[in-house]
């Protein structure tokens, strides 16, 4: 028989496809001597679509970080640039 993990409810339900889901309610329609085969291919494609969810929440964070980042670094930036031109008037005018 199909296992629940396959064919989830709730916010598990989310993370797969709709077409997915609907899938796996067919499968579990189909005979059970056709069933086990489908279901094999079925639980690894699921899977993969877990993994490839995961690395993609993680790739969107990293990129994020990477924002938030680049804005620091900007700032300190100008505020550097602006403590440099700064510093060169108090030069010039001694």
């Amino acid at each position: 028989m199909i296992s629940k993990s396959r064919i989830p409810g709730g916010d598990a339900a989310e993370e797969l496809p709709r077409e997915l889901i609907e899938l796996g309610r067919r499968i579990a329609a189909v005979p059970t001597t056709h069933q086990r085969e489908l279901e094999l291919v079925y639980n690894q494609v699921v899977d993969s679509v877990r993994r490839r969810r995961r690395i993609l929440s993680l790739v969107q964070e990293a990129l994020s970080q990477l924002r938030l980042d680049i804005k620091y670094l900007m700032f300190d930036l100008e505020v550097t640039r602006s403590e440099r031109d700064t510093l060169r008037e108090r030069l010039d005018t001694d």
